[in-house]
C-alpha cells in the first residue's frame, strides 16, 4: 500500500470510528453528518469523499476487509469439500465482524431509518463468494453450487434473526455453527435428531 492510499484509509478509519463511538452514545437518528465530520476533524465534503450517505457509515466495510476474506477463500483446499469450505468461510468472514455487528444490531434496533435499510455488512463478500463458488465448481453442476450457496447465506440469516438481545457475540457465532452444521447436513437428518430428542 502506498503512503497515499495509508493516508486514505486512516481517514476512512477516522471518520468510521468518530461515527461509530457517536451513533453508541447518542443514538443513529440524533447524529448529523456535521457531527461526525467535526469529530474527525474532517470537512463535511471529505466526509462524503469518504462514505455516500450516514448510513454508509454503519455498513460499509473496511476497505482492507476484502483481502482477509478472499485469502479465507484461496487458504482452501482444492479438494475440499464445497460445503466444507463454505462453512469455513462464513465462520471466518463473520468472526471478523465482532467489533461492528453488535452495535449495527442495536442501531438497527433503535432506529427507523436503519431498520429499513436492505444494505447489511456483505453486499460485496456475497458477490466475490458467488464468484469463488463458481470457479470452484467450474460449472460442473450449478444447481448444487447454487444451493450450497444459498443455504450458507441462509444459515447466517437464521442465526442473525435469532440472535436474542441479552445474548454475546459469541453466542451468535455459536448458533452460526450450529445453522451451519445443520444445514450441511440437511432438513431430513436435521428432523431425525429434532424426532430422536422428543422420542427421549
Amino acid at each position: 500500500m502506498s503512503l497515499r492510499e495509508q493516508k486514505k484509509l486512516a481517514v476512512w478509519r477516522a471518520i468510521r470510528g468518530a461515527a461509530l463511538r457517536l451513533f453508541d452514545q447518542r443514538g443513529y437518528e440524533a447524529v448529523s453528518v456535521e457531527q461526525i465530520a467535526a469529530a474527525a476533524n474532517v470537512s463535511r465534503a471529505t466526509f462524503f469523499n469518504y462514505f455516500a450517505s450516514k448510513e454508509a457509515v454503519v455498513f460499509d466495510q473496511d476497505p482492507e476487509e476484502r483481502d482477509h476474506w478472499r485469502a479465507l477463500m484461496n487458504a482452501r483446499p482444492a479438494d475440499e469439500r464445497l460445503w466444507d469450505s463454505l462453512t469455513a468461510i462464513m465462520i471466518g468472514f463473520n468472526e471478523r465482524l465482532a467489533d461492528r455487528m453488535p452495535l449495527q444490531r442495536r442501531l438497527k434496533a433503535q432506529s427507523p431509518a436503519l431498520a429499513q435499510s436492505t444494505q447489511d455488512l456483505g453486499e460485496q463478500f456475497r458477490t466475490d463468494l458467488r464468484d469463488w463458488v463458481a470457479t470452484r465448481t467450474d460449472g460442473t453442476d450449478p444447481l448444487t453450487a447454487t444451493l450450497q450457496f444459498n443455504l450458507a447465506f441462509a444459515a447466517i440469516s437464521t442465526a442473525y434473526q435469532t440472535w436474542q438481545a441479552d445474548e454475546t457475540f459469541d453466542q451468535y457465532l455459536q448458533r452460526l455453527r450450529r445453522c451451519l452444521d445443520q444445514a450441511g447436513a440437511g432438513p431430513a437428518a436435521t428432523y431425525r435428531e429434532v424426532q430422536r430428542s422428543l422420542d427421549e
